[in-house]
């Protein structure tokens, strides 16, 4: 490790405002390259929030003092592009961004190797974009031929930038084809880091089905209530919170029951004892269906996006889960009674096992190991220049 350690290192995250799936992604790097340094679009993470970035000091861009940017920061967008390209990492060796929209697009020279981990090319810029308009009410009128035409734009930067990054990662076999599609680059697939140790097998379960995230459009929450709502016998806990609760609730049958946001403990207490956990969102890759697999629990899923690949379908010789092939309550209805005629077909302990794939030490294991063959090329090729 001592050539890494001795480089300078930069790792760039387009903002640091919570802890989820992309900021877990960075903690992890940092735990590989304790020494580098954080740059980020903003930071306004709290105190008491800190500890995953190491408390490190955080160099930000101007959005970080526009009016509102703490709690409005992302009504910033069109100005993202231009003040990621303000940060000077003209110090750096290696520059390892963390990208779903912007971070990637940060300024390098022929002397840097820069790898950026991306969790998804900017996803209401491409192909969900008429989804983005749909659900942001911009399908109409002048404001929506506006917001149609900052989304091109970005585009059109998005996709020059890509030639700054000399090597890709990708989050999943899924967003490694959206890179493709979108860059015509090849990308190196290394699944994001889930911390499974506190996720405990459990096989007995109770009668109960459980579905658990952000209350927001796209998670397709409404779609599993209706469902089970329509299955009256049958007994959903959801847990989380969000703009679409209320909508949500209205739709909701007796059988039906919300718990708002939980802690982490006890919302594994309930992935241990549910039946099964339901997912009707397209993600990215998807950490909950792991973590779900992990206390032993099968899954139901929408067959697209990351989660195809964490989810072991009835078609395989060890099963983890049943799919369901549309985002529709119909769909959700038989995925259910097809997973009861078959769920004798899949066992805790297979699920157990396979999550423990997605483990944190076999990120940080593979994302080393990448870093460290791809500065080794790099230098080799930069001698092969030298005269």
């Amino acid at each position: 490790m001592s050539k890494l350690e001795s480089l300078r290192i930069a790792i760039v995250h387009e903002w640091f405002v919570n802890y989820s799936g992309s900021e877990r992604v960075v903690e992890q790097i940092l735990n590989l390259f304790p020494h580098a340094d954080l740059f980020a679009v903003v930071d306004f993470l709290e105190d008491s929030q800190r500890g995953y970035i190491q408390h490190k000091q955080v160099t930000t861009t101007f959005i970080q003092k526009l009016p509102f940017a703490k709690t409005k920061f992302r009504q910033y967008l069109p100005l993202m592009p231009l003040a990621i390209e303000q940060l000077d990492l003209s110090a750096y060796d290696l520059i390892i961004s963390s990208s779903h929209a912007v971070a990637k697009g940060v300024l390098t020279s022929p002397h840097q190797l820069h790898i950026s981990y991306v969790h998804s090319p900017i996803r209401y810029a491409w192909d969900l974009q008429h989804q983005y308009l749909r659900e942001s009410n911009l399908e109409k009128g002048i404001k929506s031929w506006i917001a149609r035409w900052i989304l091109h734009q970005i585009r059109l930067w998005d996709t020059r930038t890509a030639n700054g990054v000399d090597r890709f990662v990708a989050n999943s076999q899924f967003i490694a084809r959206r890179i493709q599609k979108v860059y015509r680059r090849d990308a190196q697939v290394i699944y994001p880091p889930v911390d499974l140790q506190n996720y405990v097998l459990c096989e007995q379960k109770q009668d109960f089905y459980l579905t658990a995230s952000r209350l927001v459009p796209y998670k397709r929450v409404d779609l599993i209530v209706e469902a089970f709502s329509q299955m009256s016998d049958r007994q959903l806990i959801v847990i989380g919170d969000g703009e679409q609760m209320p909508k949500i609730r209205a739709k909701a049958g007796k059988n039906v029951q919300f718990l708002g946001y939980r802690e982490p403990a006890e919302l594994k207490a309930y992935m241990q004892n549910a039946k099964a956990f339901v997912f009707a969102s397209e993600e990215d890759f998807g950490i909950t269906p792991v973590e779900a697999q992990a206390c032993g629990t099968p899954v139901i899923a929408f067959s697209r996006g990351g989660v195809t690949e964490s989810v072991i379908g009835l078609e395989g010789d060890r099963p983890t889960g049943v799919f369901f092939a549309e985002q529709s309550v119909d769909s959700i209805c038989e995925a259910v009674l097809k997973f009861e005629k078959y769920q004798h077909l899949i066992e805790p302990k297979v699920c157990r096992d396979n999550a423990m794939q997605f483990s944190t030490e076999r990120f940080l294991t593979e994302f080393y190991n990448f870093v460290k063959q791809a500065w080794e090329n790099y230098s080799k090729e930069v001698s092969r220049r030298i005269p």
